[in-house]
């Protein structure tokens, strides 16, 4: 195994920072929006649009997923044909400069529904950017690492996108607890994404003071650069099959494990078990917190055993924990079985009235805080709906609750099963940016290996949250039918992987 020298280590510390900064600011810019999906829903749509805006903010976070395979081909072929450096530094400032003007579109109140228009364009030029970046980054730093290495250092880049996510989720809650709830609610949630201009500056900074990747620049002294780079890469028979096994057999399951164990967990969390907005992102930043040093560790030792089995590994649990998992959330949360506890107390009812004059008609909403003997609370909100014409009047009632909170080991094991699926997806992605890099050729490799893993974790991966908030939402559906899309995709992902992807270092396949 090559050995560096301590310049060579300083030098590729340094890459490596540097690509890691600037990717995990593009991280937290993609991922803000999905963390702040309900709020963002209310400010979208209008205020009687009820599940629906959720579902449609969804589509418009889901978007920027599909996009990327189109970034991944424009700025794919210009880090083949002009490199690394200036391309996905070009990303870096399309990220920031995008997220921060989502943080000054008006709500819908004020724009009508050219408040959501503007966010999915934005939205859009997000997902344009990350498939630039990614591919980018994790090319350079594999450029930039000897042979027997490359799983190691780029598992510091794997890490960026879970770190970009736990720094969105702080930022988040720190701003909501400085601001207050309602405040939050209704202007604070621009914060984190226009403080993201700050942290690109910053990046961009870092990124103007790196040089070329070696490799790249070796090829372009010597006249050998791809003179199309899409043409090389996807017309090629042999290159085009390599491009297919990445797809189908690596990065199409790596996604929607990735997707489920963070996005998806979040969101049923929140929408399904109604936890606390804050309890429910503790839960993942503690998750997250003990599991991202795990990216490293499969990084490195799949130099050691090889990327396959690590990676279809991770598949495989997911595949087979994932329904009992997500049963245990229903049954830990379920406010009715809550009830069968002793209550300890209940507060006194705060009661708001609305009138809706164009139906006549009365709401009256009272909402108490039940405090329970396991240690949990929940608010339980009663809605009464009083109809009034001439000679008529009758009363509907709706009750539902909402912000449970849990008892403290209930608490942690609900961490440890989030952490459990984290972990998961410590083993799918820390080393397939080194399985990725090492299947294709230098002059093509920027192009070749961003579309299927932008294809594979973007679209496969990134619509997670929305097809599987929308099956459940199905009429005869129940709270676990939204797991059938990631657990099939992974299952195909596992057979394809298990049959035709080799299990060496090198990421060589078979014939």
């Amino acid at each position: 195994m090559p050995k560096l020298d301590d310049n060579a280590t300083q030098s590729i510390t340094k890459v490596i920072a540097a690509s890691s900064l600037g990717t995990l600011i593009e991280w937290y810019d993609f991922y803000i929006f999905g963390s702040l999906a309900v709020i963002i829903g209310h400010q979208l749509f209008p205020s009687d649009a009820g599940a629906s805006a959720l579902i449609n903010t969804l589509a418009i976070f889901a978007a920027g997923f599909i996009v990327r395979p189109f970034g991944a081909l424009v700025f794919g072929r210009l880090g083949d044909l002009i490199g690394r450096k200036y391309t996905f530094l070009l990303t870096l400032v399309l990220m920031g400069g995008s997220t921060f003007l989502i943080g000054l579109i008006p709500s819908y109140s004020s724009i009508g529904y050219a408040a959501p228009i503007l966010v999915l364009i934005l939205r859009l030029v997000q997902g344009l950017a990350l498939g630039g970046e990614y591919g980018g980054a994790a090319t350079y730093v594999a450029e930039h690492a000897p042979p027997g290495k490359r799983g190691f250092f780029t598992s510091w880049i794997q890490t960026t996108a879970t770190l970009g996510l736990f720094l969105s989720l702080g930022v988040i809650v720190g701003t909501k607890n400085i601001l207050g709830a309602e405040a939050f609610a209704d202007w604070g949630w621009r914060i984190p994404f226009l403080l993201s201009i700050l942290l690109v500056g910053v990046s961009i900074y870092i990124r103007m003071k790196m040089h070329e990747s070696p490799v790249f620049s070796k090829l372009k002294s010597e006249g050998k650069i791809s003179a199309n780079p899409l043409k090389e890469s996807f017309q090629k028979k042999a290159n085009f099959k390599m491009v297919l096994l990445a797809l189908f057999g690596a990065t199409m399951g790596q996604g929607v494990i990735w997707y489920t164990g963070q996005f998806y967990a979040q969101s049923f969390l929140e929408n399904t078990c109604k936890l606390d907005f804050n309890e429910s992102r503790y839960i993942l930043l503690w998750a997250i917190l003990f599991a991202t040093p795990f990216f490293v560790v499969f990084g490195s030792w799949s130099d050691k055993v090889g990327r396959k089995w690590i990676m279809l590994s991770g598949m495989l649990l997911g595949i087979i924990f994932y329904r009992p998992i997500y049963q245990y959330f229903i049954d830990a949360t379920n406010v009715g079985e809550f009830q069968k506890t002793e209550l300890v107390s209940v507060s006194e009812p705060v009661i708001s009235s609305e009138y809706i004059e164009d139906k006549a008609d009365s709401v009256i909403t009272s909402t108490v805080v039940k405090t329970l003997k396991s240690g949990g609370t929940f608010k339980e909100i009663s809605v009464q709906t009083i109809h009034a014409d001439k000679t008529l009047a009758a009363e509907e009632r709706k009750i539902s609750f909402a912000d449970v909170t849990l008892s403290s080991v209930t608490y942690w094991i609900i961490i440890g099963l989030v952490f459990f699926q984290v972990l998961l997806v410590t083993m799918v992605y820390g080393p397939i940016a080194a399985f990725l890099v090492e299947l294709f050729p230098t002059q093509i490799r920027y192009t070749s290996m961003s579309l299927p893993y932008h294809i594979g974790n973007g679209v496969f991966g990134g619509l997670v949250p929305f097809i599987a908030t929308l099956v459940a939402s199905f009429q005869g559906s129940t709270p676990l039918s939204g797991l059938w899309y990631p657990i099939g995709i992974a299952a195909l992902s596992f057979v394809i992987g298990a049959v035709y992807i080799n299990n060496k270092g090198d990421s060589e396949v078979m014939d």
